[in-house]
């Protein structure tokens, strides 16, 4: 798969994930992938229990992709995901084989305020 179709690919992903057109969302995994969240020690295997999981999942989520990177098997992803409007801000990494994720981790943080002892050499980015 071209570096291209593979960022459209990703686009589409993203798109249905903000929607919550949860089909298309997941037609970008592996029957057999795996998606780790280390923060929280879980991983999850199977595109059916990712699916499943982000389904039953409770809170409103909305999704803004601030951007994307890559090339061939490896792909990250930096975007803002706000569950019932509070923000987090987050990495994904996905690994391709074959033309499809066979292996995403998730980071996530919260924002917080710039230290004081620097705010006077940082323009604020948001």
């Amino acid at each position: 798969m071209e570096d291209r179709e593979i960022r459209n690919a990703l686009g589409r992903h993203w798109v249905a994930s903000d929607t919550n057109d949860f089909a298309v969302e997941h037609e970008i995994y592996h029957e057999d992938a795996v998606l780790l969240y280390p923060q929280s020690g879980e991983r999850i295997r199977g595109r059916h229990n990712i699916q499943e999981s982000r389904t039953i999942q409770p809170s409103e989520k909305r999704f803004t992709v601030h951007r994307i990177i890559g090339s061939g098997d490896l792909w990250v992803t930096e975007f803002v995901l706000s569950y019932d409007g509070a923000p987090s801000y987050a990495v994904s990494i996905m690994e391709f084989s074959d033309g499809k994720v066979a292996r995403e981790t998730q980071y996530f943080g919260d924002p917080f305020k710039p230290g004081s002892s620097r705010t006077h050499l940082v323009d604020p980015n948001n």
